[in-house]
């Protein structure tokens, strides 16, 4: 049995014993579970359940600080008087491969406010994004492929 499968498991059964069928008390049965299974591990052996569960979770945090971030960045653009816009469309080559990856990416990019993916190369190895603020384009490039693609590929792989 998978440690996810488990870890569910356990989190219906704190369901179950304390009766209480809430959410809340759904997601205190997974912490708890996972906690369960995290102190076990001398007994039942490493699994990357563990490191994947800290990697899901340090993803969460990264796409809610650039959207936060982003958000702000355009707020400031709508209030303030001089437009500090230099927009453009850049190709960033790709080393996500498959559809999951490619998709995650795009949506990812095109959530951010501020830039938006506009297509795949028909070989899926270029993505073409528009952003808002380009002032350096290769220094654009690298900040998509080493935070939005390098984080994708990381909680993918």
């Amino acid at each position: 049995m998978t440690s996810l499968a488990f870890n569910l498991l356990l989190a219906l059964a704190w369901l179950m014993l304390t009766g209480n069928f809430t959410p809340a008390n759904f997601v205190l049965g997974i912490v708890l579970g996972y906690l369960l299974l995290w102190i076990g591990q001398p007994i039942t052996g490493p699994s990357p359940y563990f490191k994947k569960v800290r990697t899901v979770f340090s993803f969460g945090l990264f796409v809610l600080w650039e959207l936060l971030r982003s958000n702000a960045r355009v707020a400031f653009e709508v209030i303030t008087l001089r437009p500090r816009m230099r927009p453009g469309v850049v190709a960033i080559p790709l080393d996500a491969r498959t559809d999951m990856e490619i998709t995650l990416l795009a949506n990812l990019i095109t959530l951010t406010p501020g830039s938006l993916s506009l297509d795949v190369s028909t070989d899926r190895r270029v993505l073409y994004v528009h952003a808002m603020y380009i002032g350096d384009v290769d220094q654009f490039r690298r900040s998509i492929k080493e935070t939005f693609e390098r984080r994708v590929l990381e909680l993918l792989r």
